[in-house]
């Protein structure tokens, strides 16, 4: 599906340089994170948590200082910090699996199993009660995701889920996967629809990032309960896509 919302972008030397240091920062401030929260496996997982939403929190401010690129939210009213949901939400960039650690309550991702095998972040990730999928046998992973999700759910923990299963390009949505609105409807969770355009200022697999104000827009509870997989997905897929219109 096209959506007319991208913008263009100039190479400037000073993108060069801020995206080299942003870079280098990631990569130092990963390493150093990811080895604090391994040492820490042994303790609560709030804890390992809190390390890495901090770590989250850095990264975005470093993404203001060396690029110049912020972002501003709206509707965080349709947050209750006191009843978990699950996250639907549009993907375009590494951008967004950061900056929702730090703007939505306590969460678990789904995300490939193959993310989990990398040395020492990957590592760190896996100790966070991420729900690793191998998308080769997607029996299987709608099991894993169906089992795993609704137990964190139940725990009080929110469950992140990129119905799209892999970055987008900015201007195109692809078709939502049901997994995440299947969960929905097994639990009885509700889902909260999430848009972002970050993919204009920080492109999938490019090492430069741009100046701008990220936009992000938090939707309307969406109920499930006594609802179908597929109405639920709907619903959510139209609202993303109007969303990113206005966007």
């Amino acid at each position: 599906m096209k959506q007319q919302n991208t913008l263009p972008q100039k190479n400037k030397p000073k993108n060069y340089l801020g995206s080299a240091l942003l870079f280098i920062g990631i990569f130092s401030t990963a390493t150093a994170a990811g080895l604090l929260i391994l040492l820490l496996a042994p303790f609560g997982f709030s804890i390992r948590y809190k390390i890495s939403a901090l770590w989250c929190h850095l990264v975005l401010s470093m993404s203001k200082i060396f690029c110049g690129l912020s972002y501003e939210v709206e509707g965080l009213e349709h947050i209750d910090k006191n009843q978990a949901a699950i996250v639907l939400s549009n993907h375009q960039s590494a951008w967004e699996t950061l900056a929702l650690r730090h703007i939505l309550p306590t969460q678990i991702v789904l995300l490939k199993r193959s993310l989990v095998w990398l040395p020492v972040w990957g590592w760190a990730l896996g100790t966070l009660k991420s729900i690793a999928i191998d998308r080769k046998s997607q029996t299987t992973a709608l099991r894993t995701l169906l089992e795993k999700g609704s137990l964190y759910l139940n725990e009080g923990l929110w469950v992140i889920v990129f119905p799209e299963g892999t970055r987008t390009a900015p201007g195109e949505i692809r078709k939502f996967s049901i997994g995440g609105a299947m969960l929905a409807q097994k639990s009885g969770f509700p889902v909260i629809p999430v848009a972002h355009n970050a993919g204009n200022f920080w492109p999938r697999y490019s090492f430069l990032k741009y100046p701008g104000t990220i936009k992000v827009k938090i939707g309307p509870v969406i109920e499930s309960k006594g609802r179908k997989a597929a109405d639920i997905n709907a619903e959510t897929e139209v609202w993303i896509a109007q969303a990113l219109k206005e966007m």
